[in-house]
């Protein structure tokens, strides 16, 4: 079974996933779908098109027209789905009856109107109303676009597209480049305590938002300290790392450190270091080791907003990064 909550929803704006269009949007507007905050509800809120909903809602279509509606969203990195959201909240008595799910790969930038190649990541499934219906993917193939099918017309409160980022080699090569970023492949694997928010926050784009945004722990009444362990998008050389506690004004870390292991033992990478409430840090990194996976230590416990770790991949990691995009190619 997939856990939803290890993998990043690439479809959300945190991320860069944007609605580029859509069939039609009547009641409530497109961009709702990817909202990265559950949706909301307030009744007796009238427009002159009727009750405001915090979703995509469509007109009327059954017995008066044919066909459906249908929605297109752009993610905000090539990933590999493995599990999909259809979120009906609020929706009772107008969310569709069923939907399917396509995807596809398309290089550079293209319009709405210029995609083709679609292929079927969910069959016709149906939905229940005022609910997260939950769809696992098995399907190989990476994609940059993902179309939803309502059937044969309603509203939807948000689309959750859960999954693997895949970075591009060519984004990768002879490019300094954040490889702990979860648009290039980075991910946590692990960590000590998440209890105000998750850790998976601190390799998000953009600047932390508010302390919700990064990653909390709760306060610590033992010895010993939290800690996170990152997987890199391949095996690197680190330069510098960033540990920004952004918006963390009482409850920062009074001391970080990281560590770097490739398969082995871990090895420091910084040393225990003092930092400050509300700072982006900047530290220089041995390039000597190769590493696949780095560990975060936060002494004794606190929040930390961002991290990146700016490197080059090692030859055997762009290897590895090729192989991976040229066998999720759907032409392969």
């Amino acid at each position: 079974m997939i856990d939803i909550e290890t993998l990043p929803d690439l479809a959300a704006r945190p991320f860069g996933g944007t609605v580029m269009a859509a069939s039609d949007e009547f009641f409530a507007d497109k961009e709702n779908l990817i909202k990265p905050e559950p949706a909301t509800f307030q009744p007796h809120t009238f427009t002159p098109k009727g009750q405001q909903y915090d979703g995509w809602e469509t007109r009327r279509r059954y017995g008066r027209t044919d066909g459906h509606d249908w929605v297109v969203v752009r993610l905000g990195a090539p990933a590999i789905v493995r599990a999909l959201v259809v979120d009906t909240s609020f929706f009772v008595g107008n969310f569709p009856s069923h939907c399917r799910i396509e995807g596809l790969f398309a290089p550079g930038y293209p319009s709405a109107d210029e995609l083709t190649g679609w292929f079927e990541l969910l069959p016709e499934s149906p939905l229940a109303g005022d609910k997260a219906n939950v769809f696992t993917v098995d399907v190989p193939w990476r994609v940059t676009h993902v179309r939803l099918h309502i059937l044969p017309d309603g509203g939807v409160a948000r689309l959750r597209v859960h999954g693997e980022a895949v970075p591009d080699p060519a984004d990768l090569v002879d490019l300094p480049a954040d490889l702990a970023a979860t648009l290039n492949g980075g991910l946590v694997t692990g960590s000590s305590d998440g209890f105000f928010s998750p850790p998976s926050n601190i390799l998000r784009p953009g600047e932390s938002q508010v302390m919700a945004d990064g990653w909390e722990t709760a306060r610590r009444r033992s010895p010993s300290h939290d800690w996170v362990t990152i997987q890199l998008a391949c095996e690197s050389r680190l330069r510098v790392a960033e540990i920004a506690t952004t918006h963390y004004r009482g409850n920062s870390p009074d001391r970080v450190a990281l560590s770097g292991s490739a398969g082995g033992d871990w090895f420091p990478l910084l040393p225990e270091t003092k930092v400050q409430p509300d700072t982006t840090h900047r530290f220089r990194l041995p390039a000597d080791r190769p590493v696949t996976h780095v560990r975060l230590d936060s002494h004794p416990d606190g929040g930390i907003a961002r991290l990146r770790l700016y490197g080059r991949p090692t030859d055997t990691g762009l290897t590895a990064v090729t192989e991976r995009w040229t066998s999720s190619a759907r032409d392969s």
